[in-house]
């Protein structure tokens, strides 16, 4: 089968977009994005999973962030007219442990 040379063009064209479009698809990773959710029960489980993890990153988060607070207002039970409401604050929360 024979061409002429506009034909020959077209496809060499149409070629190079088809190698543009093809690793624009790579890159985007369609293909990973089709297999997880080919599968509910797998989609559900990754979810689950990285549900898990950043519910226990925001507790250990919070616990790091809450003992900074207490270490602060510890420090700051001497100064004199902020430590009164601050040390009845301390008194609520030791109450609570």
């Amino acid at each position: 089968m024979y061409l002429s040379d506009d034909s020959q063009k077209q496809l060499g064209i149409i070629k190079r977009y088809l190698e543009k479009l093809i690793i624009i698809i790579e890159r985007s990773r369609i293909r990973d994005y089709m297999y997880l959710t080919d599968s509910k029960r797998r989609l559900f489980i990754i979810n689950f999973i990285a549900g898990v993890g950043k519910g226990f990153g925001q507790a250990i988060g919070f616990t790091f962030l809450a003992a900074i607070v207490l270490a602060i207002l510890f420090s700051w039970v001497d100064l004199p007219f902020i430590g009164r409401y601050i040390a009845k604050l301390l008194n609520i929360v030791q109450q609570y442990r």
